[in-house]
């Protein structure tokens, strides 16, 4: 139903006020560009669908104020990493005290302790260490499951999203075979050496792969999000908790953006029993902060290697790891946000959300969908996929940028990479309605 044509032109009329309405962005992006690559401090800025990049004042709560003096409903959340809100008054005062006091010193600390406290009793895991990424925390689990189990390879599903690990920046082709994901920018070896790839919810094809025995981990999202919201199958995890038990595969659930699901993310909400399991992003309150946690057993196995003197160079931790300062924030953040009355506030905004869209799409007649997960909701232009390969083929540039750059227009922030939305308890009902207006305006615009 949509018409191209007319699509095409509403785009580009979006584009021209854009370009007007920020004028002090524009000028900050061609300042940027001299001594910033692309004009940004990290590529994915670039995402944003303007014809260029908005700069950023400030941010509180569910607001960002740009340069250009406009506020935006933010349900974009820094990609997850803000998803406690923007600069809480209780992680304020606690980066002060901590920022007075130590910064990073190579030594524990007592926060130290908490946040392993706190984290054992969310998970349900015995044992933790830090990172500053979730990138690094997946790193370092698979490095540790291949210690453990002696083997090389590991399992990823296709169109997966871990951070930047080499060994899951892969998809596979029509062929089947295992190749570099589109985007990635290089790659050291041959990631068939490394990394099988199975489509998610296909408990065929993963036990196939298991079966050689050679898998050292399966490293999974308990449902995908980056690639957009993907929901596992009844019983899929089950049966993959399953088949990693019966193989000896170690199973690492990476719960960075299922943690909207509740204060234990996914994992705790449905009884997953994952070997490790590894968490970035939101639980510092957007201070760079992450820590992967693991059972009793799989600790046991490593306590020796700790023991070791020459540990410093295993490939797990860096000299800023584990910090002062990232955990006291964390451990602030821990206390006080992603907790049960979080979620109580968050996760009934983004079913709201989700109803206010699927009501517009059932009222026009529209082949599209909504997917709603805890505090995370998303729209797809097509029925909902059931895996990475679907989710990918389903994706249309124009259109996605031509609803994200409409509702820009009209200060409302969704995630760039995807037409997903994710609320913290600072957002209102009157901020689901708003959206819900502009959702309407911009299908109206278009058929």
């Amino acid at each position: 139903m949509i018409d191209r044509g007319k699509l095409k032109g509403a785009l580009a009329r979006e584009s021209d006020r854009f370009i007007e309405e920020h004028p002090e962005s524009k000028e900050q992006y061609r300042k940027s560009r001299q001594h910033l690559l692309g004009g940004v401090p990290m590529a994915w800025m670039k995402r944003w669908p303007g014809p260029f990049p908005l700069f950023a004042r400030s941010a509180s709560g569910a607001k960002v104020i740009d340069v250009d003096g406009h506020s935006y409903i933010d349900f974009a959340l820094g990609d997850t990493g803000a998803m406690t809100g923007h600069a809480p008054a209780y992680l304020a005062d606690a980066i002060i005290d901590q920022s007075q006091t130590a910064i990073t010193t190579m030594m524990p600390s007592q926060d130290a302790i908490e946040v392993a406290r706190a984290l054992s009793d969310r998970f349900e895991l015995n044992k933790w260490q830090f990172a500053l990424s979730a990138t690094d925390a997946n790193r370092f689990a698979l490095r540790l499951a291949r210690f453990v189990t002696k083997r090389t390879k590991i399992l990823v599903f296709d169109w997966c999203y871990h951070g930047t690990v080499d060994e899951t920046l892969v998809t596979i082709d029509e062929a089947g075979r295992v190749i570099p994901r589109l985007g990635n920018t290089t790659s050291a070896f041959d990631p068939a050496q490394t990394t099988k790839v199975v489509q998610f919810n296909d408990l065929v094809a993963l036990e196939e792969a298991l079966r050689s025995e050679d898998v050292a981990a399966v490293l999974t999202e308990p449902a995908l999000t980056n690639i957009g919201i993907v929901l596992p199958e009844d019983g899929f995890h089950e049966k993959l908790r399953g088949l990693c038990t019966k193989y000896g595969t170690l199973l690492i659930i990476d719960e960075t953006h299922t943690i909207c699901v509740g204060p234990g993310g996914y994992g705790k909400q449905y009884g997953l029993k994952p070997d490790l399991l590894t968490i970035g992003k939101p639980i510092g309150g957007g201070i760079p902060s992450a820590a992967f946690g693991m059972t009793g057993e799989v600790a046991t196995q490593l306590e020796k290697m700790m023991d070791e003197d020459s540990i410093d160079v295993s490939g797990i931790g860096g000299t800023l790891t584990a910090n002062a300062f990232s955990l006291r924030a964390t451990r602030a953040t821990l206390a006080n946000s992603l907790s049960k009355g979080h979620y109580e506030a968050s996760i009934p905004l983004a079913r709201s959300w989700a109803d206010g869209v699927r009501e517009i799409i059932t009222r026009y007649e529209l082949d599209w969908s909504v997917q709603n997960l805890g505090s995370r909701s998303e729209y797809w232009f097509c029925p909902a996929p059931r895996n990475g390969k679907e989710a990918a083929q389903a994706i249309d540039p124009e259109l996605d940028r031509y609803f994200h750059l409409f509702a820009l227009n009209r200060s409302i922030l969704l995630t760039p990479f995807h037409n997903m939305a994710l609320f913290s308890p600072y957002h209102t009902s009157t901020d689901v309605e708003r959206h819900t207006e502009v959702f309407q305006d911009t299908v109206e615009s278009i058929l």
